[in-house]
């Protein structure tokens, strides 16, 4: 399957973006992500008197943070065909059959099993480096690949 979407992007002259791309990426969505999540519940995070409690207000918080990290990435992907780090970068994700962004059904999909592969360890993303088209389990399960723009 992978030497397939390797052909097909070489004849459309497509370029699969490169790891270092893909992580800094990744590091800005985070960044963003953080910066969102905190501006989103700062009222509970002021009234935190010590390290203890912002790490209880975390705790109880975690799935409110997968929900805005799935929904931000399913969103931005879906609209734009990058998130915010890697409109930066100059990737974006295309789905491999239309060589075209991916519909919203892909990129939920693609969001939720990036949920998983994180809390595996990030096994998933290890995935990446057995592909000829770095396809992590997310990009494999919505039937995605990440290419160059630039």
């Amino acid at each position: 399957m992978s030497k397939d979407i390797a052909y097909d992007l070489e004849r459309e002259g497509i370029k699969v973006a490169s790891f270092s791309k893909r992580a800094f990426a990744f590091v800005v969505d985070e960044i963003v992500l953080a910066l969102l999540f905190m501006a989103i519940y700062y009222e509970r995070f002021s009234i935190a008197n010590s390290q203890e409690e912002v790490v209880a207000i975390v705790m109880t918080l975690s799935w409110q943070y997968v929900l805005i990290r799935t929904i931000y990435h399913a969103f931005f992907v879906w609209y734009n065909g990058a998130t915010v780090g890697k409109i930066l970068m100059k990737i974006v994700c295309i789905d491999v059959d239309y060589m075209d962004k991916p519909n919203l059904s892909s990129s939920i999909m693609r969001a939720l099993i990036r949920n998983v592969s994180e809390m595996a360890f990030y096994l998933g993303y290890l995935w990446a480096f057995g592909s000829p088209v770095l396809q992590t389990w997310h990009d494999r399960f919505a039937k995605t690949v990440v290419i160059d723009v630039a």
